[in-house]
Protein backbone atom coordinates (compact mmCIF):
# COMPACT_ATOMS: atom_id res chain seq x y z
CA UNK A 1 0.00 0.00 0.00
CA UNK A 2 0.97 3.63 -0.44
CA UNK A 3 1.79 4.84 3.04
CA UNK A 4 2.97 8.37 2.24
CA UNK A 5 2.90 10.74 -0.72
CA UNK A 6 4.94 13.93 -0.94
CA UNK A 7 4.78 16.54 -3.72
CA UNK A 8 6.56 19.81 -4.45
CA UNK A 9 5.66 22.35 -7.13
CA UNK A 10 3.43 20.76 -9.71
CA UNK A 11 1.11 23.15 -11.56
CA UNK A 12 -1.28 24.64 -8.97
CA UNK A 13 0.16 22.62 -6.05
CA UNK A 14 3.09 24.08 -4.10
CA UNK A 15 3.59 21.40 -1.46
CA UNK A 16 1.55 18.32 -0.46
CA UNK A 17 2.23 15.66 2.15
CA UNK A 18 -0.37 12.94 2.67
CA UNK A 19 -0.47 9.77 4.76
CA UNK A 20 -2.79 6.98 3.62
CA UNK A 21 -4.54 4.02 5.16
CA UNK A 22 -5.42 0.81 3.43
CA UNK A 23 -8.82 0.43 1.73
CA UNK A 24 -10.76 2.98 -0.30
CA UNK A 25 -9.28 6.49 -0.58
CA UNK A 26 -11.47 9.18 -2.16
CA UNK A 27 -10.61 12.65 -3.47
CA UNK A 28 -13.44 15.11 -3.96
CA UNK A 29 -13.84 18.83 -4.38
CA UNK A 30 -15.25 21.53 -6.67
CA UNK A 31 -14.55 21.47 -10.40
CA UNK A 32 -11.19 23.00 -11.29
CA UNK A 33 -9.79 22.58 -7.77
CA UNK A 34 -6.97 20.32 -8.97
CA UNK A 35 -8.22 16.77 -8.29
CA UNK A 36 -7.02 15.40 -11.62
CA UNK A 37 -3.70 17.26 -11.28
CA UNK A 38 -3.08 15.59 -7.91
CA UNK A 39 -4.24 12.23 -9.22
CA UNK A 40 -1.96 12.44 -12.25
CA UNK A 41 1.03 13.41 -10.11
CA UNK A 42 0.60 10.19 -8.13
CA UNK A 43 0.16 8.03 -11.23
CA UNK A 44 3.12 9.81 -12.84
CA UNK A 45 5.37 8.87 -9.93
CA UNK A 46 5.05 5.24 -11.07
CA UNK A 47 6.10 6.24 -14.59
CA UNK A 48 2.69 5.85 -16.22
CA UNK A 49 2.11 9.53 -17.03
CA UNK A 50 4.41 12.20 -18.44
CA UNK A 51 4.49 14.94 -15.79
CA UNK A 52 7.03 17.65 -14.93
CA UNK A 53 7.00 17.79 -11.15
CA UNK A 54 9.87 19.30 -9.18
CA UNK A 55 9.72 16.47 -6.64
CA UNK A 56 7.35 13.64 -5.85
CA UNK A 57 7.95 10.77 -3.45
CA UNK A 58 5.86 7.71 -2.66
CA UNK A 59 6.54 5.32 0.21
CA UNK A 60 5.22 1.79 -0.28
CA UNK A 61 4.70 -0.42 2.78
CA UNK A 62 3.64 -4.05 3.27
CA UNK A 63 3.92 -4.79 -0.44
CA UNK A 64 5.35 -8.31 -0.06
CA UNK A 65 7.88 -7.45 -2.77
CA UNK A 66 11.54 -8.45 -2.76
CA UNK A 67 14.14 -7.22 -5.24
CA UNK A 68 17.86 -7.69 -4.66
CA UNK A 69 18.90 -5.24 -7.40
CA UNK A 70 17.21 -2.36 -5.57
CA UNK A 71 17.66 -3.70 -2.03
CA UNK A 72 13.92 -4.15 -1.56
CA UNK A 73 12.78 -6.52 1.16
CA UNK A 74 9.32 -5.10 1.84
CA UNK A 75 9.05 -1.31 2.21
CA UNK A 76 10.54 0.94 -0.47
CA UNK A 77 10.41 4.46 -1.92
CA UNK A 78 9.71 5.69 -5.46
CA UNK A 79 10.88 9.20 -6.29
CA UNK A 80 10.66 11.54 -9.28
CA UNK A 81 12.76 14.70 -9.69
CA UNK A 82 12.64 17.18 -12.55
CA UNK A 83 15.38 19.75 -13.15
CA UNK A 84 16.55 20.07 -16.74
CA UNK A 85 15.20 16.56 -17.26
CA UNK A 86 13.00 14.10 -15.38
CA UNK A 87 14.66 11.32 -13.42
CA UNK A 88 13.12 8.40 -11.53
CA UNK A 89 14.55 6.65 -8.47
CA UNK A 90 13.73 3.37 -6.75
CA UNK A 91 15.14 3.23 -3.22
CA UNK A 92 17.43 6.14 -4.19
CA UNK A 93 18.85 4.19 -7.14
CA UNK A 94 18.31 5.62 -10.61
CA UNK A 95 15.82 3.66 -12.71
CA UNK A 96 14.55 4.29 -16.25
CA UNK A 97 10.91 5.12 -16.81
CA UNK A 98 10.33 1.86 -18.73
CA UNK A 99 11.99 -0.25 -16.04
CA UNK A 100 9.95 1.53 -13.37
CA UNK A 101 6.75 0.76 -15.26
CA UNK A 102 7.75 -2.89 -15.60
CA UNK A 103 8.57 -3.08 -11.89
CA UNK A 104 5.29 -1.39 -10.89
CA UNK A 105 3.08 -3.65 -13.02
CA UNK A 106 3.26 -6.34 -10.37
CA UNK A 107 1.33 -4.32 -7.79
CA UNK A 108 0.08 -1.10 -9.45
CA UNK A 109 -2.88 -0.76 -11.79
CA UNK A 110 -4.30 2.37 -13.39
CA UNK A 111 -7.71 2.23 -15.07
CA UNK A 112 -8.90 5.08 -17.21
CA UNK A 113 -11.85 5.69 -19.51
CA UNK A 114 -12.17 3.42 -22.54
CA UNK A 115 -8.97 1.52 -21.75
CA UNK A 116 -9.74 -1.78 -23.47
CA UNK A 117 -6.55 -3.60 -22.45
CA UNK A 118 -8.20 -5.53 -19.60
CA UNK A 119 -10.50 -7.17 -22.15
CA UNK A 120 -7.84 -7.99 -24.72
CA UNK A 121 -7.98 -11.67 -25.55
CA UNK A 122 -4.33 -12.29 -24.67
CA UNK A 123 -4.76 -10.80 -21.19
CA UNK A 124 -7.98 -12.72 -20.52
CA UNK A 125 -6.46 -16.01 -21.70
CA UNK A 126 -3.50 -15.45 -19.39
CA UNK A 127 -5.96 -15.12 -16.48
CA UNK A 128 -8.03 -18.12 -17.61
CA UNK A 129 -4.88 -20.27 -17.63
CA UNK A 130 -4.02 -19.02 -14.15
CA UNK A 131 -7.57 -19.71 -12.94
CA UNK A 132 -7.69 -23.12 -14.64
CA UNK A 133 -4.41 -24.07 -12.99
CA UNK A 134 -6.01 -23.35 -9.62
CA UNK A 135 -9.30 -25.12 -10.30
CA UNK A 136 -8.68 -28.12 -12.56
CA UNK A 137 -6.39 -31.13 -12.23
CA UNK A 138 -4.15 -31.56 -15.25
CA UNK A 139 -4.64 -28.01 -16.53
CA UNK A 140 -1.04 -26.94 -15.86
CA UNK A 141 0.29 -30.12 -17.48
CA UNK A 142 -1.83 -29.53 -20.58
CA UNK A 143 -0.72 -25.91 -20.77
CA UNK A 144 2.94 -26.86 -20.37
CA UNK A 145 2.59 -29.54 -23.06
CA UNK A 146 1.05 -26.97 -25.41
CA UNK A 147 3.85 -24.44 -24.79
CA UNK A 148 6.51 -27.13 -25.40
CA UNK A 149 4.87 -28.19 -28.67
CA UNK A 150 4.41 -24.58 -29.75
CA UNK A 151 8.08 -23.82 -29.13
CA UNK A 152 9.14 -26.88 -31.16
CA UNK A 153 6.72 -26.04 -33.96
CA UNK A 154 7.90 -22.43 -34.06
CA UNK A 155 11.55 -23.49 -34.35
CA UNK A 156 10.76 -25.96 -37.13
CA UNK A 157 8.73 -23.33 -38.97
CA UNK A 158 11.58 -20.83 -38.69
CA UNK A 159 14.04 -23.35 -40.15
CA UNK A 160 11.64 -24.25 -42.96
CA UNK A 161 11.08 -20.61 -43.85
CA UNK A 162 14.84 -20.14 -44.11
CA UNK A 163 15.13 -23.19 -46.34
CA UNK A 164 12.28 -22.00 -48.58
CA UNK A 165 13.92 -18.61 -48.85
CA UNK A 166 17.32 -20.16 -49.51
CA UNK A 167 15.83 -22.43 -52.16
CA UNK A 168 14.75 -19.44 -54.20
CA UNK A 169 18.36 -18.44 -54.58
CA UNK A 170 20.02 -21.76 -53.83
CA UNK A 171 22.20 -22.01 -56.94
CA UNK A 172 23.48 -18.49 -56.43
CA UNK A 173 24.30 -19.29 -52.80
CA UNK A 174 26.10 -22.49 -53.82
CA UNK A 175 28.05 -20.68 -56.51
CA UNK A 176 29.09 -17.91 -54.15
CA UNK A 177 30.21 -20.41 -51.49
CA UNK A 178 32.22 -22.40 -54.07
CA UNK A 179 33.81 -19.20 -55.38
CA UNK A 180 34.88 -18.11 -51.89
CA UNK A 181 36.25 -21.57 -51.08
CA UNK A 182 38.10 -21.85 -54.41
CA UNK A 183 39.66 -18.43 -54.00
CA UNK A 184 41.21 -19.34 -50.65
CA UNK A 185 41.99 -22.93 -51.70
CA UNK A 186 43.85 -21.71 -54.79
CA UNK A 187 46.11 -19.54 -52.64
CA UNK A 188 46.40 -22.35 -50.06
CA UNK A 189 47.76 -20.12 -47.30
CA UNK A 190 49.68 -21.50 -44.34
CA UNK A 191 49.96 -19.91 -40.92
CA UNK A 192 53.29 -18.04 -40.59
CA UNK A 193 54.11 -18.30 -44.31
CA UNK A 194 53.60 -14.63 -45.02
CA UNK A 195 55.95 -13.57 -42.21
CA UNK A 196 58.67 -15.95 -43.43
CA UNK A 197 58.48 -14.76 -47.02
CA UNK A 198 58.41 -11.14 -45.89
CA UNK A 199 61.64 -11.72 -43.96
CA UNK A 200 63.28 -13.30 -47.03
CA UNK A 201 62.16 -10.39 -49.16
CA UNK A 202 63.69 -7.94 -46.70
CA UNK A 203 66.97 -9.94 -46.74
CA UNK A 204 67.14 -9.89 -50.54
CA UNK A 205 66.43 -6.16 -50.73
CA UNK A 206 69.29 -5.40 -48.31
CA UNK A 207 71.75 -8.01 -49.71
CA UNK A 208 74.05 -5.66 -51.64
CA UNK A 209 74.28 -3.05 -48.88
CA UNK A 210 75.05 -5.66 -46.23
CA UNK A 211 77.66 -7.43 -48.36
CA UNK A 212 79.46 -4.13 -48.96
CA UNK A 213 79.61 -3.40 -45.23
CA UNK A 214 80.76 -6.94 -44.46
CA UNK A 215 83.54 -6.64 -47.05
CA UNK A 216 84.75 -3.45 -45.39
CA UNK A 217 85.00 -5.28 -42.05
CA UNK A 218 87.16 -8.09 -43.46
CA UNK A 219 90.60 -6.39 -42.80
CA UNK A 220 89.64 -5.91 -39.17
CA UNK A 221 88.44 -9.49 -38.71
CA UNK A 222 91.63 -10.84 -40.36
CA UNK A 223 93.70 -9.12 -37.64
CA UNK A 224 91.68 -9.85 -34.54
CA UNK A 225 94.35 -12.39 -33.45
CA UNK A 226 96.72 -9.48 -32.84
CA UNK A 227 94.29 -7.95 -30.32
CA UNK A 228 94.08 -11.30 -28.55
CA UNK A 229 97.91 -11.45 -28.45
CA UNK A 230 98.13 -7.94 -27.04
CA UNK A 231 95.62 -8.77 -24.30
CA UNK A 232 97.57 -11.91 -23.48
CA UNK A 233 100.84 -9.95 -23.19
CA UNK A 234 99.07 -7.59 -20.86
CA UNK A 235 98.07 -10.64 -18.84
CA UNK A 236 94.43 -9.68 -19.38
CA UNK A 237 91.63 -12.18 -19.92
CA UNK A 238 90.82 -12.05 -23.66
CA UNK A 239 87.86 -14.43 -23.50
CA UNK A 240 85.29 -11.61 -23.62
CA UNK A 241 86.86 -10.34 -26.86
CA UNK A 242 87.05 -13.80 -28.38
CA UNK A 243 83.39 -14.45 -27.54
CA UNK A 244 82.33 -11.18 -29.10
CA UNK A 245 84.32 -11.87 -32.29
CA UNK A 246 82.82 -15.38 -32.48
CA UNK A 247 79.28 -13.95 -32.16
CA UNK A 248 80.03 -11.42 -34.94
CA UNK A 249 81.27 -14.22 -37.20
CA UNK A 250 78.16 -16.30 -36.37
CA UNK A 251 75.85 -13.44 -37.40
CA UNK A 252 77.78 -12.93 -40.63
CA UNK A 253 77.57 -16.67 -41.39
CA UNK A 254 73.80 -16.68 -40.76
CA UNK A 255 73.43 -13.90 -43.28
CA UNK A 256 75.45 -15.80 -45.89
CA UNK A 257 73.41 -18.94 -45.17
CA UNK A 258 70.21 -16.96 -45.91
CA UNK A 259 71.77 -15.61 -49.06
CA UNK A 260 72.72 -19.11 -50.18
CA UNK A 261 69.18 -20.32 -49.35
CA UNK A 262 67.58 -17.77 -51.63
CA UNK A 263 70.15 -18.04 -54.41
CA UNK A 264 68.00 -20.55 -56.27
CA UNK A 265 64.73 -18.87 -55.28
CA UNK A 266 62.58 -17.29 -57.99
CA UNK A 267 62.32 -13.73 -56.72
CA UNK A 268 59.39 -12.83 -58.97
CA UNK A 269 57.36 -15.84 -57.83
CA UNK A 270 58.12 -15.02 -54.20
CA UNK A 271 56.95 -11.44 -54.62
CA UNK A 272 53.77 -12.67 -56.31
CA UNK A 273 53.18 -15.09 -53.44
CA UNK A 274 53.67 -12.34 -50.86
CA UNK A 275 51.14 -10.19 -52.72
CA UNK A 276 48.58 -13.03 -52.79
CA UNK A 277 48.94 -13.60 -49.06
CA UNK A 278 48.82 -9.85 -48.40
CA UNK A 279 45.54 -9.58 -50.32
CA UNK A 280 44.05 -12.35 -48.18
CA UNK A 281 45.14 -10.58 -45.02
CA UNK A 282 43.59 -7.31 -46.18
CA UNK A 283 40.26 -8.99 -46.98
CA UNK A 284 39.92 -11.32 -43.99
CA UNK A 285 42.09 -9.64 -41.35
CA UNK A 286 44.66 -12.43 -41.09
CA UNK A 287 45.67 -15.74 -42.66
CA UNK A 288 44.07 -17.56 -39.68
CA UNK A 289 40.76 -15.78 -40.30
CA UNK A 290 40.92 -16.57 -44.02
CA UNK A 291 41.37 -20.28 -43.24
CA UNK A 292 38.46 -20.12 -40.72
CA UNK A 293 36.25 -18.34 -43.28
CA UNK A 294 36.95 -21.13 -45.76
CA UNK A 295 35.78 -23.68 -43.18
CA UNK A 296 32.56 -21.69 -42.59
CA UNK A 297 31.83 -21.48 -46.30
CA UNK A 298 32.51 -25.19 -46.69
CA UNK A 299 30.03 -25.92 -43.92
CA UNK A 300 27.44 -23.67 -45.62
CA UNK A 301 28.03 -25.43 -48.93
CA UNK A 302 27.55 -28.81 -47.25
CA UNK A 303 24.29 -27.54 -45.76
CA UNK A 304 23.12 -26.28 -49.15
CA UNK A 305 23.94 -29.64 -50.68
CA UNK A 306 21.90 -31.37 -47.95
CA UNK A 307 19.03 -28.86 -47.98
CA UNK A 308 16.59 -31.13 -49.84
CA UNK A 309 17.11 -33.94 -47.35
CA UNK A 310 16.82 -31.57 -44.36
CA UNK A 311 13.68 -29.97 -45.78
CA UNK A 312 11.96 -33.34 -46.12
CA UNK A 313 12.69 -34.18 -42.46
CA UNK A 314 11.53 -30.75 -41.23
CA UNK A 315 8.30 -30.90 -43.26
CA UNK A 316 7.59 -34.34 -41.82
CA UNK A 317 8.20 -33.09 -38.26
CA UNK A 318 6.13 -29.95 -38.88
CA UNK A 319 3.17 -32.06 -39.92
CA UNK A 320 3.65 -34.33 -36.90
CA UNK A 321 3.84 -31.47 -34.39
CA UNK A 322 0.91 -29.65 -36.06
CA UNK A 323 -1.33 -32.67 -35.49
CA UNK A 324 -0.14 -33.04 -31.90
CA UNK A 325 -0.58 -29.37 -31.01
CA UNK A 326 -4.03 -29.35 -32.59
CA UNK A 327 -5.11 -32.16 -30.24
CA UNK A 328 -3.59 -30.46 -27.18
CA UNK A 329 -5.01 -27.08 -28.27
CA UNK A 330 -8.49 -28.59 -28.53
CA UNK A 331 -8.13 -30.04 -25.03
CA UNK A 332 -6.88 -26.68 -23.74
CA UNK A 333 -9.89 -24.92 -25.32
CA UNK A 334 -12.22 -27.27 -23.45
CA UNK A 335 -10.52 -26.50 -20.15
CA UNK A 336 -10.60 -22.76 -20.86
CA UNK A 337 -14.32 -23.00 -21.55
CA UNK A 338 -14.77 -24.37 -18.02
CA UNK A 339 -12.62 -21.56 -16.62
CA UNK A 340 -14.78 -19.04 -18.52
CA UNK A 341 -17.85 -20.43 -16.75
CA UNK A 342 -16.25 -19.69 -13.40
CA UNK A 343 -15.22 -16.18 -14.46
CA UNK A 344 -18.66 -15.49 -15.93
CA UNK A 345 -20.44 -16.67 -12.77
CA UNK A 346 -18.17 -14.56 -10.54
CA UNK A 347 -18.64 -11.49 -12.73
CA UNK A 348 -22.40 -11.92 -12.82
CA UNK A 349 -22.51 -11.71 -9.03
CA UNK A 350 -20.93 -8.26 -9.16
CA UNK A 351 -22.78 -7.23 -12.33
CA UNK A 352 -26.06 -7.84 -10.54
CA UNK A 353 -24.98 -5.33 -7.90
CA UNK A 354 -23.98 -2.98 -10.73
CA UNK A 355 -27.39 -3.27 -12.42
CA UNK A 356 -26.04 -4.94 -15.54
CA UNK A 357 -27.22 -8.23 -17.05
CA UNK A 358 -26.72 -10.61 -19.96
CA UNK A 359 -22.95 -10.87 -19.87
CA UNK A 360 -21.55 -13.00 -22.66
CA UNK A 361 -18.02 -14.43 -22.67
CA UNK A 362 -17.36 -16.68 -25.64
CA UNK A 363 -14.35 -18.59 -26.86
CA UNK A 364 -14.00 -18.42 -30.63
CA UNK A 365 -11.51 -20.23 -32.85
CA UNK A 366 -8.64 -18.44 -34.52
CA UNK A 367 -5.34 -19.20 -36.24
CA UNK A 368 -2.70 -20.79 -34.01
CA UNK A 369 -0.84 -18.31 -31.77
CA UNK A 370 1.28 -18.70 -28.64
CA UNK A 371 -2.06 -18.72 -26.75
CA UNK A 372 -3.52 -21.58 -28.75
CA UNK A 373 -6.47 -21.52 -31.10
CA UNK A 374 -8.63 -19.38 -28.81
CA UNK A 375 -9.87 -15.82 -28.80
CA UNK A 376 -12.03 -14.46 -25.97
CA UNK A 377 -14.90 -12.13 -26.84
CA UNK A 378 -17.02 -10.13 -24.35
CA UNK A 379 -20.48 -8.72 -24.94
CA UNK A 380 -23.20 -7.18 -22.81
CA UNK A 381 -26.80 -7.64 -23.91
CA UNK A 382 -25.37 -8.79 -27.29
CA UNK A 383 -23.56 -5.44 -27.63
CA UNK A 384 -19.82 -5.45 -28.32
CA UNK A 385 -17.56 -3.59 -25.90
CA UNK A 386 -16.69 -0.63 -28.10
CA UNK A 387 -20.39 0.24 -28.46
CA UNK A 388 -21.10 0.34 -24.72
CA UNK A 389 -21.56 3.65 -22.94
CA UNK A 390 -18.70 4.80 -20.73
CA UNK A 391 -20.81 4.06 -17.64
CA UNK A 392 -21.61 0.51 -18.77
CA UNK A 393 -18.02 -0.13 -19.82
CA UNK A 394 -16.60 1.09 -16.50
CA UNK A 395 -18.99 -1.05 -14.50
CA UNK A 396 -18.28 -4.12 -16.63
CA UNK A 397 -14.53 -3.59 -16.23
CA UNK A 398 -14.99 -3.12 -12.50
CA UNK A 399 -16.84 -6.45 -12.31
CA UNK A 400 -13.99 -8.13 -14.21
CA UNK A 401 -11.36 -6.58 -11.97
CA UNK A 402 -13.24 -7.55 -8.81
CA UNK A 403 -13.80 -11.11 -9.99
CA UNK A 404 -10.10 -11.48 -10.85
CA UNK A 405 -9.00 -10.01 -7.54
CA UNK A 406 -10.61 -12.96 -5.74
CA UNK A 407 -7.89 -15.20 -7.17
CA UNK A 408 -5.01 -12.84 -7.99
CA UNK A 409 -4.60 -10.44 -5.10
CA UNK A 410 -3.36 -10.87 -1.56
CA UNK A 411 -3.99 -7.49 0.05
CA UNK A 412 -1.09 -5.74 -1.66
CA UNK A 413 -2.47 -4.29 -4.89
CA UNK A 414 -2.75 -0.56 -5.59
CA UNK A 415 -5.52 0.60 -7.91
CA UNK A 416 -6.13 4.07 -9.37
CA UNK A 417 -9.53 4.69 -10.95
CA UNK A 418 -10.23 7.63 -13.26
CA UNK A 419 -13.75 9.11 -13.33
CA UNK A 420 -15.25 5.86 -12.06
CA UNK A 421 -18.63 7.34 -10.99
CA UNK A 422 -18.88 10.27 -13.42
CA UNK A 423 -22.22 10.76 -15.18
CA UNK A 424 -23.94 8.00 -13.23
CA UNK A 425 -27.32 8.02 -11.54
CA UNK A 426 -27.55 7.77 -7.79
CA UNK A 427 -28.56 4.12 -8.06
CA UNK A 428 -25.63 3.30 -10.35
CA UNK A 429 -23.20 5.26 -8.19
CA UNK A 430 -24.37 3.34 -5.13
CA UNK A 431 -23.70 0.07 -6.96
CA UNK A 432 -20.19 1.23 -7.86
CA UNK A 433 -19.56 2.10 -4.22
CA UNK A 434 -20.72 -1.33 -3.06
CA UNK A 435 -18.43 -3.20 -5.48
CA UNK A 436 -15.44 -0.94 -4.80
CA UNK A 437 -15.88 -1.52 -1.09
CA UNK A 438 -15.64 -5.26 -1.74
CA UNK A 439 -12.65 -4.75 -4.04
CA UNK A 440 -10.88 -2.65 -1.41
CA UNK A 441 -10.36 -5.81 0.63
CA UNK A 442 -7.72 -6.82 -1.92
CA UNK A 443 -6.64 -3.43 -3.27
CA UNK A 444 -5.79 -0.06 -1.85
CA UNK A 445 -8.03 2.01 -4.12
CA UNK A 446 -7.61 5.68 -5.06
CA UNK A 447 -10.46 7.38 -6.89
CA UNK A 448 -11.85 10.82 -7.65
CA UNK A 449 -15.51 10.88 -6.71
CA UNK A 450 -18.28 13.01 -8.16
CA UNK A 451 -21.07 11.35 -6.20
CA UNK A 452 -22.00 11.23 -2.49
CA UNK A 453 -22.65 7.47 -2.56
CA UNK A 454 -19.03 6.53 -3.30
CA UNK A 455 -17.55 9.29 -1.14
CA UNK A 456 -19.54 8.13 1.88
CA UNK A 457 -18.04 4.61 1.71
CA UNK A 458 -14.42 5.83 1.78
CA UNK A 459 -11.99 4.66 4.44
CA UNK A 460 -10.28 8.01 3.91
CA UNK A 461 -11.75 11.12 2.33
CA UNK A 462 -9.60 14.01 1.08
CA UNK A 463 -10.90 17.39 -0.04
CA UNK A 464 -9.11 19.25 -2.85
CA UNK A 465 -9.70 23.02 -2.92
CA UNK A 466 -8.22 25.95 -4.79
CA UNK A 467 -7.63 29.32 -3.17
CA UNK A 468 -6.58 31.89 -5.69
CA UNK A 469 -4.05 30.13 -7.94
CA UNK A 470 -2.93 27.59 -5.34
CA UNK A 471 -4.50 24.16 -4.77
CA UNK A 472 -4.42 22.38 -1.44
CA UNK A 473 -5.59 19.02 -0.14
CA UNK A 474 -6.45 17.84 3.35
CA UNK A 475 -8.02 14.82 5.00
CA UNK A 476 -11.56 15.41 6.25
CA UNK A 477 -12.80 14.66 9.74
CA UNK A 478 -16.18 13.02 10.25
CA UNK A 479 -17.92 16.38 10.62
CA UNK A 480 -16.12 17.81 7.60
CA UNK A 481 -17.16 14.79 5.54
CA UNK A 482 -20.80 15.55 6.32
CA UNK A 483 -20.33 19.07 4.97
CA UNK A 484 -18.50 17.92 1.81
CA UNK A 485 -20.99 15.15 1.00
CA UNK A 486 -23.85 17.58 1.61
CA UNK A 487 -22.25 19.95 -0.91
CA UNK A 488 -22.07 17.12 -3.42
CA UNK A 489 -25.80 16.49 -2.89
CA UNK A 490 -27.24 20.01 -2.98
CA UNK A 491 -24.44 22.25 -4.29
CA UNK A 492 -22.83 25.22 -2.56
CA UNK A 493 -26.10 26.18 -0.84
CA UNK A 494 -26.33 23.23 1.53
CA UNK A 495 -29.85 22.32 2.60
CA UNK A 496 -31.02 20.59 5.77
CA UNK A 497 -32.27 17.68 3.67
CA UNK A 498 -28.83 17.30 2.04
CA UNK A 499 -27.16 17.23 5.45
CA UNK A 500 -29.58 14.62 6.73
CA UNK A 501 -29.06 12.47 3.62
CA UNK A 502 -25.26 12.82 3.95
CA UNK A 503 -25.42 11.60 7.57
CA UNK A 504 -27.61 8.71 6.48
CA UNK A 505 -25.12 7.66 3.78
CA UNK A 506 -22.24 7.83 6.24
CA UNK A 507 -24.11 5.73 8.82
CA UNK A 508 -24.79 3.06 6.19
CA UNK A 509 -21.12 2.78 5.33
CA UNK A 510 -20.03 2.05 8.92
Amino acid sequence: MIERFYLEEYLSFKKVELNFKNGLVIFSGPSGAGKSILFNSMVGAFGFKEIKVKLSEITIANANIKNEDYLIEDDFTIKQITTTKTRHFLNNQTISKNDLQEFSKGFFKHLHLKDMSDFESENIIEFLDFLGGLKFDGYKDTLEEFHTLYKELKEIKHKLQKIYKDEENLENLKEFARFEIEKITKTNPKVGEYEELKELKDTISKKDKIEKVLLETKPFLDNTHKISQALSMLEADSSFFDDAINEVNNQFEKFYDKINAVEDMNVEETLDRIEELSNLQKKYGSIEEAIEYKKIKQKELDEYENITFEKAILEKNYKKYSLEIEKVGLKLSGLRTKAIEILENDMNIFLKDLYLTNLGITLSSCELTKNGYDEVVFSLNNTELKKLSSGEFNRLRLALLTARSIYECDNNGILFLDEIDANLSGKESESIAKVLKALSKNYQIFAISHQPQLSSTADQHFLVEKRGEVSRVEELSDDERVIEISRMISGEDITIEATQFAKTLLRRSI
